[in-house]
C-alpha cells in the first residue's frame, strides 16, 4: 500500500485519522484491528480522543502510548481543560511527555450537561488558549531544567493543535468571524495548527480559510471531514456538534441499506473534499469513529491511497 502522502495534481496532501480508545476492554480487539488497517495506509499522524473531565483517561493514555512505542504513527492525544486545574493539567501533559508523546490537541471540551449556566470556577483552566499557554510554558520548564528534555525539544519539536469553527461555534454561540478572531489568540499562544470542526460545503471551510489568512492567521488549517455513510451517526454527532447534516442526505442515506449507504456517503465525501482540496487544503483529517472502511475507500476515491482489498 502506497503512502498517503500522494499529490492530487497541485501539491502534496496530508492524511490524519481521529480514533477513540475502546472504553470496555471486550471491545480492545476490534478496535486494535481498525487501527492496524489505519496505519497500513501511513497516515501522518492519528489523534486520540480524551474525554470531558477525564473521562477514558486511561483508556487513551494506553492507546497514545502504544501507537508511541509499537507504530510508526506520531499519535496527536487530545486533552480537554473542563473542570481542570493547572495542576492537573501539568501532570498528565508530564506524564504524556515522559512516554514520549511529542502532540496535543488542545480542547476546551464539554462542559456538564444539563447546566447551561455552568462557568468554571476560580482557579480551573478555562480555556483552549490557556491550555497551550499552559502546555507551553510546562515544555519550557522541561527544557530549562534538563538538558535531555531541551535536546528533545529540538530534534522534535513539540506540537499544539487546536479547533477551528469555519461555520462558527453553535456550542458558544460564535460567528465565523468570532472563530477567526479565538483561532488568532490560540496562534498567539502558540498553536502549531489547526484541525476544523465538521462542515458540509467546500465554500464553508474556503471562505473561512480566506478571512483567517486577511487576518493575520499564518498556521495551517487542516480540513476535519467525517465520511457520511450512517445516517444515525451524522444525527448523533448533530446533536453534540449542533452543526446539521444536509436534511437531503440524511434522507438519502436513511433510504439506502448496506453497501448503498456506503457507496452514497463516500461519494458525497468525495466530493466535498475535492472540493477543498481543488481550493487549496493543505490535508484531510478524517473522523473515523473507529470505523476503517468508509475513510479508506475515500482515499482511494481521492487517489490518495492505493485500492483497498
Amino acid at each position: 500500500m502506497t503512502n498517503a502522502h500522494c499529490t492530487r495534481g497541485h501539491e502534496p496532501t496530508t492524511v490524519s485519522f481521529e480514533v477513540m480508545p475502546p472504553r470496555h476492554p471486550d471491545a480492545a480487539p476490534r478496535f486494535w484491528a481498525t487501527v492496524g488497517r489505519l496505519v497500513a495506509a501511513r497516515p501522518d499522524f492519528m489523534s486520540v480522543t480524551y474525554g470531558a473531565a477525564g473521562r477514558d483517561r486511561a483508556s487513551a493514555r494506553s492507546v497514545v502510548s502504544e501507537l508511541v512505542t509499537s507504530t510508526p504513527v506520531p499519535p496527536i492525544a487530545h486533552l480537554t481543560c473542563v473542570g481542570t486545574s493547572p495542576g492537573e493539567v501539568a501532570r498528565v501533559v508530564s506524564d504524556y511527555l515522559d512516554a514520549g508523546v511529542r502532540a496535543f490537541l488542545a480542547l476546551r471540551g464539554d462542559p456538564p450537561a444539563g447546566d447551561p449556566r455552568w462557568r468554571p470556577a476560580s482557579g480551573e483552566v478555562a480555556s483552549a488558549t490557556e491550555l497551550v499557554t499552559l502546555i507551553r510554558r510546562l515544555e519550557c520548564r522541561r527544557c530549562e531544567e534538563h538538558p535531555g528534555a531541551a535536546l528533545r525539544a529540538a530534534v522534535r519539536p513539540l506540537t499544539i493543535a487546536v479547533a477551528a469553527f469555519p461555520a462558527g461555534n453553535p456550542a458558544a454561540g460564535t460567528t465565523a468571524d468570532q472563530e477567526v478572531e479565538r483561532l488568532l489568540v490560540k496562534q498567539a499562544a502558540g498553536a502549531s495548527f489547526a484541525i476544523t470542526q465538521l462542515f458540509w460545503e467546500a465554500d464553508t471551510y474556503l471562505s473561512f480559510v480566506e478571512r483567517a489568512r486577511a487576518s493575520g492567521v499564518t498556521i495551517p488549517i487542516v480540513a476535519g471531514l467525517l465520511p457520511p455513510t450512517d445516517p444515525s451517526r451524522l444525527r448523533r454527532t448533530q446533536d453534540l456538534t449542533g452543526i446539521e447534516a444536509p436534511r437531503a442526505l440524511l434522507d438519502a442515506l436513511s433510504a439506502a441499506e448496506g453497501t448503498d449507504a456506503l457507496r452514497l456517503g463516500v461519494d458525497e465525501g468525495a466530493r466535498l473534499a475535492g472540493g477543498i482540496l481543488d481550493g487549496g487544503a493543505p490535508g484531510l483529517h478524517l473522523y473515523t469513529f473507529n470505523k476503517a472502511e468508509p475513510s479508506l475507500l475515500l482515499l482511494e476515491r481521492l487517489r490518495l491511497l492505493d485500492p483497498v482489498p
